[in-house]
């Protein structure tokens, strides 16, 4: 791992696990371009990495990641072109994470929403503080749900209720969320850091590669279902970008005060 060719995710190591933390504290790490377009190569780079078998996935300070950072956003409305760089690594993002043969264990220790949801949701296993929510907030913004929340909210929780949670963006506590499988563990804040490195330990300390393999077994069909649905989903969030009521959302969200929709 060339650590130092990141500027907005940090790394340390814990014996055979890998631990990465998105670190825009200040920003609730909220995706940038930047952060961006190192997420659409992190996992490719983790994957690589020969000293760990195991990766930890965490935010620093009191989010995992508050989704798309709103200024960001802003330029893809001023400039629309952008949006076709940014469609191109939000397919890396899925297909990497999906493609990574070690597993990938999310220790969400604060806020997971929209994009920062996707991810962690991504993951093989997830950990959240019970002190976190989860959600996809997309329609809040006016944008659509394109960057893999359409393909993984279905298949965790079903399509009546992930279609209710993706068009309402509403946020779930992470008691709630474990409750009805969307993660697998809602973990007392005090007990997070110890819990997830027991999980992570105790995979890196197993039958490494029959662990990787059947991690890989199992991700057959969500690698044929992203492959299948992602061009359309980016296509229709792109759509999105150009729609008045986006336009309206950010608007609104940087003069703090709520958005007045049109359909348009």
């Amino acid at each position: 791992m060339e650590f130092e060719r990141y500027k907005t995710i940090a790394f340390s190591r814990r014996g055979r696990v890998l631990c990465v933390t998105l670190n825009r504290p200040d920003k609730l790490n909220a995706v940038d371009a930047l952060m961006h377009e190192e997420l659409s190569r992190l996992f490719v780079d983790c994957s690589n990495d020969p000293d760990s078998d195991v990766i930890e996935l965490t935010g620093a300070g009191r989010a995992f990641s508050a989704g798309g950072d709103v200024d960001w956003m802003q330029d893809a409305i001023d400039e629309p072109a952008r949006f076709e760089k940014t469609a191109r690594e939000a397919k890396q993002i899925v297909f990497s994470l999906l493609d990574c043969e070690k597993p990938v264990v999310a220790k969400v220790n604060g806020h997971a929403v929209g994009l920062g949801a996707t991810i962690a949701l991504f993951c093989d296993v997830i950990f959240a503080s019970t002190k976190a929510s989860i959600g996809d907030p997309h329609v809040s913004v006016g944008y659509v749900a394109g960057d893999g929340g359409a393909i993984i909210w279905p298949q965790l929780i079903g399509y009546a209720r992930a279609k209710e949670l993706l068009m309402t963006g509403d946020l779930l506590p992470a008691s709630r969320a474990a409750e009805i499988g969307l993660i697998n563990h809602a973990v007392a804040p005090e007990e997070l850091d110890a819990a997830v490195a027991r999980f992570s330990d105790r995979l890196a300390g197993g039958a490494v590669k029959a662990i990787r393999w059947t991690k890989m077994a199992v991700n057959v069909g969500l690698r044929q279902l992203a492959h299948s649905m992602m061009d359309a989903s980016i296509a229709y969030e792109s759509l999105s970008n150009t729609t008045a009521d986006h336009r309206e959302a950010v608007a609104a969200f940087r003069e703090k005060r709520k958005p007045v929709f049109t359909g348009k």
